[in-house]
């Protein structure tokens, strides 16, 4: 057996079909860490707490420059030679329309998340804003500057980064679809070995974990949307009853697959969100909506690269560590996962096609509906009218349900808002196990569906339980910890990535010369055989 197969030599069985060195020691963590925060119980708070803070004093600066260098390195390669290379090969074509394909990079990369905070962060910042003066005209520009900052470009760059190395490796070289596989250009043969097993590993804890984060976000909000409309109880209870219950929902899909499960779920998503923000753009300040999405994205656009590596560094203040460094450790611990997710569904786009594509489109989709949402809310705030900041200092997870009240037929769009809570739970929670098992099975894109339903079963366990070790700060920390070491990774991916496109360049600069040479030597002959007739 050659190296580059050595590593598919999984443990086949009729319901699981693993590679052992990546699947048991992920497993085991998991199940360790779940059983000491059980066991350890309430002190568990503080020991989260005590781990955030550390890492985000000691390596905030680290994780904005990382950051900043996976976006420029996107941005260099879609302007670059290598922008025109396909992936898939020069004569791949693309698997979904781009309708479907942007549905399920929005729902996969923004999710619950989404829904969660583009309310409430706008309302944090108005309150408590960085720069200025809280409950003006200032603040309010300056939090949805910020709230831009987090859910703009830089999260789409760490995607973008992940997405592409999968996919470039596993369809233009033919590699196993793992982390690994994008750093053979580095480590050559040793990705078959120890070295690759530990990067998957790591990988399918840093996925878990920031899909824990989300997930756990997410039955935070059903609970309040359901306390908000037929008063079910908001407690650690009815929101762990919560998790077992969606969780076991995800199954179904998980079964179905990718093409059946997965991008139906996401297609619900987009249309119900579509209903949504309609919704609110009809109902709600239609010309203050449009007014300041233009010019939010102006400010943003301007201001980029002062936010974008600011640190605060002339303060004393522990403000970036509850929201900058929390949120790019957020989106780097659930890169693996939206990454992988982006490369198995992009097969046949050029590069530069995927990078503008991937940075602009739900990066405009996600301005647009936290203007609406956070931007309606600001203006309430602004005019007095509403109790949306008051409702968000009690309870975050009831930010959106708060701000819909105060506009017509409030109960249906509440209603709809949960169901959209929901079916996101759904598709972060199926996509990721597809992920997780891909990873836990040496490359597979189909493995055994009990294996499926186990690494789905795992994400819920892990969500209950940071709820219940911790709550909110508990979820943050998970990141927090996770994102660190994988930031590191993720700068080597991008070293390796550009390594692996110097290769396929010069090898389709040959092809090209070839394929010439043989044109013109065809051409010379064609002409000779005339000239003797």
């Amino acid at each position: 057996m050659d190296k580059k197969n050595a590593h598919k030599n999984t443990a086949r069985h009729r319901y699981f079909d693993i590679h052992p060195p990546v699947f048991w020691p992920a497993a085991i963590l998991l199940g360790l860490f779940i059983a000491v925060t059980l066991l350890v119980g309430t002190p568990m708070e503080k020991i989260f707490s005590g781990i955030q803070n550390a890492i985000s004093n000691n390596f905030g600066w680290f994780l904005i420059i990382s950051v900043n260098f996976y976006l420029l390195v996107m941005l260099y390669i879609a302007f670059s030679r290598y922008g025109d290379i396909r992936l898939g090969g020069k004569n791949a074509v693309p698997e979904f329309s781009r309708t479907a394909w942007f549905a399920m990079l929005f729902s996969a990369g923004m999710g619950i998340g989404i829904l969660f905070w583009s309310v409430a962060e706008p309302i944090y910042h108005f309150t408590d804003p960085v720069f200025s003066a809280g409950g003006g005209t200032s603040a309010a520009k300056e939090a949805m500057k910020i709230t831009f900052l987090h859910w703009g470009l830089h999260p789409w760059g760490i995607y973008a980064l992940v997405g592409m190395s999968l996919a470039f490796f596993a369809f233009n070289r033919n590699l196993p679809l793992a982390i690994r596989s994008v750093f053979y250009p580095l480590l050559g043969d040793k990705v078959y070995g120890y070295w690759g097993d530990a990067i998957d590993v790591l990988a399918v804890l840093s996925t878990l974990f920031g899909l824990a984060t989300s997930l756990g976000f997410g039955v935070q909000q059903v609970n309040a949307g359901l306390n908000h409309l037929f008063g079910v109880p908001d407690n650690i209870y009815i929101q762990v009853l919560l998790i077992v219950l969606i969780t076991a929902a995800a199954t179904v899909s998980v079964v179905s697959g990718l093409d059946n499960g997965v991008k139906k779920l996401s297609e619900l998503n987009l249309n119900i969100g579509a209903v949504l923000l309609a919704f609110l753009l009809l109902v709600g300040p239609t010309l203050f909506i449009l007014d300041t999405f233009v010019q939010n994205t102006g400010v943003y656009l301007n201001e980029f690269f002062e936010i974008s590596f600011w640190a605060e560094g002339y303060r004393e203040s522990s403000w970036q560590n509850q929201w900058t460094i929390f949120y790019w450790s957020w989106w780097i611990s659930w890169s693996p996962f939206v990454g992988m997710f982006i490369a198995r569904i992009s097969r046949g786009r050029t590069l530069r096609e995927f990078v503008l594509s991937v940075l602009i489109v739900p990066s405009l989709l996600t301005f647009l509906w936290i203007t609406a949402f956070g931007g309606s809310a600001l203006l309430l705030e602004l005019q007095g009218t509403g109790q949306i900041a008051e409702a968000v200092r009690q309870n975050v997870a009831i930010s959106i349900y708060e701000l819909l009240q105060n506009f017509p037929l409030a109960p249906f769009a509440n209603f709809a808002a949960v169901l959209l809570v929901i079916s996101f739970f759904i598709t972060s929670s199926d996509s990721g196990s597809l992920v997780v098992d891909a990873f836990t099975s040496g490359g597979k894109l189909n493995s055994p569906v009990v294996q499926r339903v186990f690494w789905a079963s795992m994400e819920g366990a892990v969500a209950a339980v940071l709820l219940v070790g911790g709550g909110l700060g508990a979820l943050q920390t998970a990141s927090i910890t996770t994102g660190l070491p994988f930031a590191a990774v993720l700068i080597l991916m991008g070293f390796s990535l550009k390594k692996g496109l110097e290769k396929e360049y010069e090898k389709e600069r040959l092809r090209e010369r070839a394929i010439e040479r043989e044109s013109y030597e065809e051409l010379i002959e064609n002409l000779i055989e005339k000239h003797r007739s």
